[in-house]
């Protein structure tokens, strides 16, 4: 008898423990008891920054929102958004750790970030250039020999840049600015000859300059890049219901007119418009929803 109430005690606890732990890897369920979504947000990305005074926006910001909107009416109740400002360094520490439920804002999803975090559907697919100054007479990869580059910290752009067959046998000092705007004030300073970022981040930079016209975006596609909001790993409803609010985007056409809103038209905080009509990449991420890695686009990158 004793022993049978010892193995009742430990299935018992077995069974709460295992509880536990499905709680814990249950977003959905903590977000709808608590009412509060901690989403991770940028400040100075091209799909994701600030216009000052707590207001984030941004096209990837916005689509956030939507997803949350999605996510009141599955919980049965409004949910409060919890804006948390993220960086390239501590973006994936605080998905895994808890600190943020999910982050919709310029992160590639690659293979090696797989291993640690998960990632929806892809909802950009981004070309990675080169930003100069038009006065510069750098037209190319070639052009950057002996030359400083800006590059942000925690990014993975100076590795396409290094690694990219036109690039191969140049030499370039590199810079790192502590995020985006930073890295760009590198370059609009004269600390750097160029910037090399996702292409929207560039645009959304040059767009915020005090005198735009003084900067361009040049030289060869260095990578493709699918941009996807991260969230915790091995928490599929999570997933699920990120997936599937953005296919519903995607499908009644309200992210392409959030699309033509954040990229084709005037936007704060210069009223200047970005200018970057959808490429054939994120339409085709579109046509047929995916988490494919950028590992995925790079044979097709190559054989351009």
């Amino acid at each position: 008898m004793k022993k049978q109430k010892q193995l009742l005690v430990l299935t018992a606890l077995s069974l709460a423990t295992g509880a536990a732990m499905a709680q814990a890897n249950d977003t959905l369920a903590r977000i709808k008891s608590s009412g509060v979504v901690n989403l991770g947000v940028r400040d100075s990305s091209g799909l994701a920054f600030t216009i000052g005074g707590g207001k984030y926006v941004g096209f990837h910001t916005e689509m956030a929102e939507r997803i949350i909107d999605d996510l009141s009416k599955q919980a049965g109740k409004p949910l409060k958004i919890n804006y948390q400002v993220i960086t390239s360094q501590n973006r994936v520490p605080l998905v895994q750790n808890g600190t943020i439920d999910f982050e919709c804002g310029s992160t590639t999803n690659n293979a090696a970030r797989q291993k640690d975090v998960a990632f929806a559907v892809t909802t950009f697919v981004d070309e990675v250039r080169t930003a100069v100054k038009t006065s510069s007479g750098i037209k190319s990869v070639n052009d950057l020999n002996g030359k400083t580059v800006a590059v942000t910290t925690g990014t993975t752009s100076v590795q396409h840049l290094r690694r990219h067959e036109r690039g191969a046998n140049i030499d370039f000092k590199t810079v790192q600015g502590k995020d985006h705007a930073d890295s760009f004030l590198l370059l609009e300073s004269g600390r750097a000859d160029a910037f090399v970022m996702d292409g929207s981040i560039l645009a959304a930079s040059i767009s915020k300059a005090k005198n735009p016209k003084d900067f361009a975006i040049v030289g060869e596609v260095l990578s493709v890049e699918p941009i996807a909001c991260m969230l915790r790993k091995d928490d599929p409803k999570m997933k699920e219901a990120l997936d599937n609010s953005i296919k519903r985007q995607i499908k009644d056409g309200s992210l392409a007119k959030l699309y033509d809103k954040w990229f084709m038209q005037p936007i704060p905080p210069n009223n200047v418009a970005l200018n970057m009509p959808l490429n054939e990449s994120t339409k085709a991420a579109w046509a047929t929803p995916n988490d494919k890695p950028a590992e995925a686009y790079s044979s097709k990158l190559l054989a351009k």
